[in-house]
């Protein structure tokens, strides 16, 4: 579904992606790890074309994301944000609703309304919700509202950009089962983002690392926990010792 091949991208000296090969198979979850400004989200950048590559190919269900039809192309995709992105403006299902209240996607005021307290309702999330502004929300319920929006316009690939950041153990396991029980009811394409193990042993099915711009490793959890590449052992077992240096 998702094919990246030679891909560099650079800000000013500094070169962040220094040709990532990496493949995603249609209906599966890969987790990108990696150290932190290791560019695991200028690679999603890119992929969406918010970032262009310096040079590489890469193509979404086999077509050239350089020359895709803009707006067909990102209708393909939803993303869950790190930090919500919620518009503070707009009440909850306005929110959820967002692509479906514009664009080539609109749809009648009423019927995207009952698209959204559906999505809520499949993230856990009552009717009542719908009216309530993000500030009235806790952190958990804005991760879940989020979510909500990422599946409103039933994409065919998933992004999750560190999903669990800022939420408490309890909450996080919430999140993370809601992620992989919606990825694998919609038979969607997900890639997400985490320094959280949690989430990688929760959501994988293939796992990726971003070292140093290139894809260090990838395999399944099974072979993550096995492999003796020092670089994937030191990062999963959060070690102080070893090739990847702290970064102070």
């Amino acid at each position: 579904m998702i094919e990246l091949l030679g891909v560099h991208k650079a800000f000013g000296t500094n070169r962040v992606l220094r040709g990532v090969d990496l493949r995603v198979t249609r209906g599966t979850s890969m987790v990108i790890i990696g150290g932190s400004g290791t560019g695991k989200s200028v690679l999603l950048k890119c992929i969406l074309g918010l970032e262009r590559p310096e040079a590489g190919l890469i193509r979404v269900a086999g077509e050239d994301a350089r020359r895709a039809a803009r707006e067909a192309f990102l209708a393909r995709f939803g993303m869950l944000f790190q930090g919500g992105a919620l518009f503070d403006s707009l009440p909850v299902w306005q929110n959820v609703a967002f692509r479906l209240l514009r664009g080539a996607m609109k749809r009648p005021r009423d019927a995207a309304r009952a698209v959204a307290i559906e999505k809520l309702r499949r993230v856990g999330l009552g009717p009542e919700v719908a009216e309530l502004y993000p500030a009235e929300l806790s952190g958990g319920m804005q991760k879940r509202v989020g979510l909500a929006r990422a599946i409103a316009a039933e994409p065919e690939i998933i992004f999750f950009d560190e999903p669990t950041t800022g939420l408490d153990p309890i909450m996080a396991g919430v999140i993370n089962e809601l992620i992989r029980e919606i990825v694998v009811e919609m038979g969607a394409t997900a890639m997400t983002i985490t320094h959280d193990m949690r989430t990688v042993r929760a959501v994988a099915d293939t796992v990726a690392m971003l070292h140093e711009g290139t894809i260090r490793w990838a395999g399944s959890v099974a072979e993550m926990d096995a492999t003796p590449d020092p670089y994937v052992h030191q990062f999963i077992h959060g070690l102080g010792q070893g090739p990847i240096a702290a970064v102070r």
